[in-house]
């Protein structure tokens, strides 16, 4: 199997990137190969310009979106991993959404009007660490605002099956005990669903 993980976390030493690493020792150890789309390291320029839709409008996919999009394409699975600021993503990942998710790559619009999610072909699985603890967000509808955001407006709109979508809560404030149970969750889900 054939795996594209985003990675949005700019700090190596974070929690997120213990995640990133389990999941690539998981999924190699498997024998699946692993491609890893480090947002922070590449340098991605999340701004969608006026530039880009006009290119992208006359079928002339700028080369740094036709790269990531080439890697969506190769890939049977999207993991992605990112930590929850001012209850949303970073900018970069949602930059990411906004330029590679592009108009006729991952959806159109049908002759009667309708999208038609053009990735339906792939996997997602999403792994969102947050400083708040689960329940406050469980409580106030953020869990669930989560969740319709990337779950369902972004990787059901393009036509993904989300396999999951786990959130760990208090990852700066828990002991080192509890982020051991997170990485084991981690595990736990990956060879749930592959």
């Amino acid at each position: 199997m054939k795996h594209l993980i985003v990675y949005a976390h700019p700090k190596e030493d974070s929690f997120n990137h213990a995640i990133l690493e389990r999941t690539i020792k998981i999924l190699e150890d498997k024998g699946d190969s692993v491609v890893v789309r480090d947002l922070y390291a590449l340098g991605f320029n999340p701004v969608l310009s006026a530039n880009d839709m006009k290119e992208i409008g006359a079928g002339e996919v700028p080369q740094d979106i036709a790269t990531e999009q080439g890697y969506i394409t190769d890939a049977d699975a999207i993991t992605v991993l990112y930590p929850i600021w001012w209850t949303s993503m970073p900018a970069i990942l949602k930059g990411y959404f906004d330029r590679i998710f592009s108009y006729g790559f991952a959806f159109k619009y049908t002759q009667d009007g309708n999208i038609e999610g053009l990735l339906s072909d792939k996997k997602a699985l999403l792994f969102s660490t947050q400083g708040a603890p689960n329940t406050y967000y469980d409580a106030t509808g953020m869990t669930e605002a989560f969740k319709n955001t990337t779950d369902v407006g972004i990787f059901g709109f393009v036509g993904a099956e989300v396999k999951e979508h786990v959130f760990f809560g208090e990852v700066p404030t828990v002991d080192d005990a509890k982020r051991k149970e997170m990485l084991d969750i981690v595990e736990q889900t990956i060879n749930k669903h592959f």
